[in-house]
């Protein structure tokens, strides 16, 4: 868990193993090539005299390295962080040692020591990137005062005003820190936001999965009651002709007992499985009930109303809906939120129109904090003690990535998704009654919306009612 805040740059840490080596060779390469064309082009073009000699050294040190490190290890290798780490060391006093050769501070290439520290920041843990980072701030005044002057082939020497080295160099180690934070405030959260995609990629492979082992039991019940019935048929009439044949008799019995309870296992997997694989779209109120089963146990009282009226009072025409598994464990997870958090009661307030479909699940509970409700629905996030106090602060933990993981999937369906608590002004428009079938949620309020064309089935999508399967009572004897 991290906030969103400097906290979560400082202490959160992403994996530092991954780095390959042949990134770091090719970049070196690249490194190569560029410092190659600068020392040639300064050389025979801009008349500045080089020590060439020391140049080339300094320059074959990377190339030596390179190919060392490829006799070494293969280039699809996965750097260690203390290997990575050396790396860049090397590149940093590379750099350094070409950057003294010609002019220090008073090249302008001497911005590039900022690179290893931003790979750091990008790639390896926060140590590793504060230890490359004090480097380079070591570096830069060694690079101000001891360094070759860079000179005209006629001997004149380059040289800026002091001031403008001074305020440079300033300007190097400030970039050292607003480089890192930033590279590392998007690598953390590239890396957490990867972490909850895939926690949000495995909860849907599971709904899947749960309901293609539906689809396969209802399959087998469904296929299976005949030629069982069928069995059940014909050991019957054998019975009935080898009465006086006690030993057949007896294996006759056996096979029909056998067949009858090869019914009863059919019957259990029809029973929860028929509806969720062989109807792929039901009433929103079955979608609903189906998701909040799992919790419900943990609920005091359950009341779903559709356009204001509680179901099961009245006859009401309802929308039809796919059942889908991102829908289903979405609104698992936004019901089991609100089950953790409620004092007695849950609402689900189902509304549907002309043009959107609207479903609001709600609770008695605290509601949300405030100052979380803008960043509902990101991962990981973590409610500040001093904000919320350490009561709440602990009550509040753990919801981050349930909720991004709900409001993903539902978002995939086509949904808006929004939160707000029943307590707040702008959803005050009724005040809560004392009946709790006709009250407003005072507690959280989690709201969605789909336009119709992209939820609501068309009865042409729906398909109809398998039928009952034979009953075994019902088999002649």
């Amino acid at each position: 868990m991290t906030d969103s805040g400097l906290s979560s740059i400082l202490t959160a840490d992403a994996r530092g193993n991954w780095v390959r080596l042949r990134t770091l060779t090719s970049l070196r390469w690249l490194a190569v090539a560029g410092q190659s064309v600068a020392v040639i082009v300064a050389d025979q073009w801009l008349d500045i005299r080089l020590p060439l000699e020391l140049c080339a050294i300094t320059i074959s040190a990377s190339v030596c390295f390179n190919i060392a490190a490829h006799l070494v290890h293969p280039a699809e290798k996965r750097l260690s962080e203390s290997g990575t780490v050396a790396s860049l060391c090397f590149d940093l006093f590379q750099i350094a040692a070409l950057l003294m050769l010609t002019g220090g501070l008073t090249n302008p290439f001497a911005l590039l020591i900022l690179v290893p520290v931003t790979i750091s920041a990008s790639a390896l843990r926060l140590r590793s990137t504060i230890g490359l980072g004090a480097l380079v701030i070591g570096l830069i005044p060694l690079m101000a005062f001891v360094h070759l002057p860079l000179e005209q082939v006629d001997g004149t020497e380059i040289s800026p005003p002091s001031l403008l080295v001074y305020g440079f160099a300033a300007a190097l180690a400030i970039g050292v820190l607003f480089f890192s934070l930033y590279a590392r405030r998007v690598a953390v959260e590239g890396f957490k936001m990867s972490e909850a995609l895939g926690a949000t990629q495995l909860a849907l492979a599971r709904e899947q999965r749960l309901s293609a082992i539906g689809g396969i039991a209802a399959a087998v019940a469904h296929e299976m009651g005949t030629p069982l019935a069928t069995i059940k048929l014909v050991a019957g009439e054998l019975a009935r002709e080898l009465e006086d044949d006690h030993e057949l008799y007896d294996d006759v019995q056996l096979i029909r007992s056998e067949a009858d309870r090869c019914g009863r296992i059919m019957a259990d997997l029809s029973e929860g499985a028929r509806d969720d694989a062989h109807i792929r779209h039901a009433l929103v109120s079955a979608v609903i009930e189906e998701a909040s089963k799992p919790h419900r146990s943990r609920i005091g009282k359950l009341i779903m109303r559709i356009n204001g009226v509680v179901h099961g009072t009245a006859e009401i025409e309802e929308p039809t809906i796919p059942r889908r598994p991102e829908v289903i464990h979405g609104l698992r997870n936004l019901i089991q939120n609100a089950a953790d958090f409620a004092r007695s009661t849950v609402w689900v307030d189902i509304d549907a129109d002309a043009t959107s479909l609207r479903i609001a699940i709600g609770d008695d509970g605290p509601g949300f904090p405030a100052e979380l409700i803008p960043v509902l629905g990101e991962p990981f996030i973590r409610s500040r003690s001093r904000l919320i106090g350490e009561r709440r602060a602990r009550a509040m933990t753990g919801m981050g990535l349930g909720v991004f993981i709900a409001c993903t999937l539902l978002q995939r369906t086509g949904a808006r998704v929004s939160f707000a608590n029943g307590s707040d002004a702008r959803t005050r428009a009724a005040k809560p009654v004392g009946d709790p079938e006709l009250a407003r949620p005072p507690g959280a309020i989690v709201e969605l919306v789909w336009p119709v064309a992209e939820m609501v089935a068309s009865r042409n999508d729906v398909r109809g009612p398998l039928g009952e399967n034979m009953r075994f009572s019902e088999t002649p004897a």
